[in-house]
């Protein structure tokens, strides 16, 4: 399959092409057949500078995938960036300015805001979690709770606010859930069978109690995932384990709770909230027209 998001440098970025397809189409969506309002009330010949601002606190990524749909309906639009991604930032905070085809602006507003909005609040929700646990030694994951059509671009958001990518999908690393160790016949069983299929792969499994943690250890398990177990549970299993695997909490924890997962000596938290629950970033886009 092409088109698939990749890991470079540990972390999943989305090309060119895929960026293209992907803000084309929601061009699209929205735009149709043609801005009926702007052609009604906008001279064809008019020429504008859009501003976009930060109103809300947070980390602003994105705006390659903004750019591309201002210059997908005005090739000659001039792009200015005037902030930097993934760092935080206080508002009112300018992030972009385009300057061309007043049309053309209008009819790029909302998708390019709404591209912007999206990633900066993964980035933004993803930048408070790490916030949250620094000094513990533990790092935060993404999950594939994903925007369908959309993971690479939400992935790289989770990397600009100081996350950890984990696999891009189900075909770069092995993640044998409770599913797969029933269907295979214990955990033990799927480590040697995943290991003997993909022996140059990531691997890591899926334990729900102690007693299959050892199973996963006497099968050279490198990562363990605990699944929806409390602090005491992952306290006592981290003592267990003693660096023998690296292990990953995960299951519903959110940011109130967050620092306290990340002392029990666990190395990462995964948080499919990044990806399907972050809180839009607010921006907005004014116009000025040129004379």
């Amino acid at each position: 399959m092409t088109g698939l998001p990749r890991m470079l440098g540990g972390a999943v970025t989305p090309d060119a092409q895929t960026l293209e397809h992907v803000v084309l189409r929601a061009l699209a969506e929205d735009i149709g057949e043609l801005d009926v309002t702007s052609a009604a009330t906008v001279s064809d010949e008019t020429r504008a500078v859009a501003t976009i601002t930060q109103k809300a606190p947070g980390v602003v990524f994105g705006l390659e995938a903004a750019e591309a749909a201002f210059l997908a309906l005005d090739p000659d639009v001039s792009l200015e960036r005037l902030g930097s991604e993934g760092e935080w930032r206080e508002p009112p905070a300018p992030v972009l300015r385009a300057t061309g085809n007043a049309r053309a602006l209008l009819a790029g507003e909302r998708t390019a805001l709404n591209f912007l909005a999206r990633l900066s609040g993964v980035a933004t929700l993803t930048a408070r979690c790490v916030h949250a646990i620094e000094g513990t030694g533990a790092g935060i994951r993404d999950t594939r709770k994903t925007t369908p059509g959309l993971r690479a671009l939400e992935k790289a958001a989770v990397v600009a606010g100081g996350g950890t990518n984990h696999r891009a999908g189900l075909y770069d690393m092995v993640l044998i859930k409770e599913n797969h160790a029933v269907l295979a016949g214990g955990v033990a069983a799927a480590v040697r069978a995943a290991r003997d299929a993909f022996p140059e792969l990531a691997l890591e499994v899926e334990c729900r109690t102690r007693a299959e943690v050892d199973e996963a250890l006497q099968a050279a398990a490198p990562q363990i995932l605990l699944d929806n177990m409390d602090p005491a549970e992952l306290r006592e299993i981290a003592a267990h384990v003693a660096g023998r695997a690296e292990l990953e909490a995960s299951g519903g924890i959110g940011l109130v709770q967050l620092r306290a997962y990340a002392q029990t000596g666990v190395d990462w938290i995964s948080i499919g909230a990044l990806t399907h629950s972050a809180p839009a970033l607010d921006l907005s886009l004014i116009l000025e027209p040129l004379p």
